[in-house]
């Protein structure tokens, strides 16, 4: 297209200097005055219109000169552009087909691309990484970084991380020359700094991720999630509990796994209250088994108002494995094991894991019943690897579970009236 404007531009030059000149051939050079110039003894002398005008001229045949001049050198300019970006094209395309070699040399001509050099020596590192030849990784490396600062700690961190050197990782991707991380960059560092530990750094960059689109967003929210309810297992006092959890949205503050995460460093900080509240609530206004489980397996104290929530959840859930299993341990935690036996045998009907058959063993090796014990440690067992369990002697548990279906009277605690 610049060709074409080029010619246009001196069309219209040539057009007005013909006009410029038929109006100065019918005008009176006395009246206009005159232009004397003195070299090398000589006096040259013109008109001032004819005076501007050759000097315009000069001007275009001394830019058209230059222009002419030029053009070899642009033409061979071109030329290896042209030849950078098929090089380039090419690389790529052997990249994505797992012909290592080949892309490799095709991407190391185009590394010395002015503009795509940065793109094709990425590249090349990622053809050497294929091949397994970290010399030549690194060589690319050490050209990339030279060319783009950015670029290289992206990749070199990306390399790292992949690698399981998250330290390493943070150190390159934290040079000063490859500042403002670009997005790609930013998730590299937020991944990094939740492998260390650093997990409430790693939640403080969600809102770069989130202002420049740096990942989908179901992917965010997962990670926004796991991140939250992983500064909070990393909080060393309820104070940073506490402070944490309120800086929290209200959205992030009902999902389960960070609820759980919450409860469960509460209740390692003693903080027991705090943590059976904020269980309490959670489930009462959505349910979750994961929840209800830990519910049952938190050591916080308060049997008799857990219990007395359970008994009100059962209510609404009545075939829920996680509940029936919590309402075991609870009952077993007061010293009730008959109760505690008849609701593990209703989790176990209504599909518990191997928990329900372990706290079971638990139960009856307290209970002084080793046989029956062993049994249901190896239904344990056998559940954790997929097998079905076996019966234990006595009444069947089909016997059971049809009885459950039938008998409507139930006692206090929602155990139905079994007949002898």
């Amino acid at each position: 297209m610049k060709p074409y404007r080029s010619l246009v531009i001196a069309l219209c030059v040539a057009v007005i200097g013909v006009l410029g000149a038929q109006w100065l051939a019918q005008q009176d050079p006395a009246a206009m005055g005159r232009v004397i110039v003195r070299a090398a003894g000589y006096d040259y002398s013109a008109s001032l219109p004819a005076a501007i005008l050759l000097v315009v001229l000069a001007w275009l045949l001394l830019g058209v000169l230059v222009w002419l001049l030029r053009l070899p050198f642009r033409a061979w300019s071109r030329y290896r552009k042209r030849q950078g970006r098929a090089r380039l094209l090419e690389g790529l395309r052997a990249l994505q087909g797992g012909d290592w070699r080949r892309g490799e040399r095709l991407l190391a001509a185009a590394g010395t691309d002015r503009e795509a050099g940065a793109v094709a020596l990425a590249a090349a590192v990622r053809a050497a990484d294929g091949r397994g030849d970290e010399t030549a990784a690194q060589q690319w490396l050490q050209a990339l970084e030279a060319r783009d600062p950015g670029a290289h700690a992206v990749l070199q961190g990306e390399r790292l991380l992949e690698r399981g050197l998250p330290v390493d990782a943070i150190n390159a991707l934290d040079v000063a020359a490859a500042q403002p991380l670009p997005p790609r960059g930013l998730v590299l560092r937020a991944r990094a700094l939740a492998m260390i530990g650093r997990a409430g750094e790693a939640y403080g960059l969600l809102g770069a991720l989130r202002q420049q689109a740096a990942l989908p967003e179901p992917e965010l929210a997962r990670l926004e999630g796991e991140l939250a309810a992983q500064q909070l297992h990393e909080a060393a006092d309820a104070n940073l509990l506490a402070e944490r959890w309120e800086a929290m949205p209200k959205p992030l503050r009902a999902e389960p796994a960070v609820v759980a995460a919450y409860a469960t460093r509460a209740a390692a900080l003693r903080w027991n209250d705090a943590a059976l509240r904020h269980l309490d609530h959670a489930l009462d206004a959505q349910w979750d088994e994961s929840l209800v489980d830990l519910y049952g397996r938190l050591p916080i104290g308060h049997v008799d108002s857990r219990r007395a929530s359970a008994q009100r959840w059962l209510q609404q859930h009545p075939a829920s494995p996680a509940l029936l299993l919590a309402l075991a341990r609870l009952a077993q935690q007061q010293g009730q094991w008959p109760q505690a036996q008849e609701f593990l045998h209703r989790a176990i009907a209504q599909g518990a894991s191997g928990d329900a058959w372990e706290e079971l063993g638990h139960g009856f090796a307290a209970a002084g019943d080793e046989a029956q014990a062993r049994r249901a440690y190896a239904n344990a067992l056998r559940v954790a690897r997929g097998e079905p369990a076996e019966e234990l002697p006595g009444r069947d548990l089909r016997e059971k579970i049809h009885d459950l279906a039938v008998v409507e009277e139930r006692d206090d605690y929602g155990l139905p009236r079994l007949k002898p």
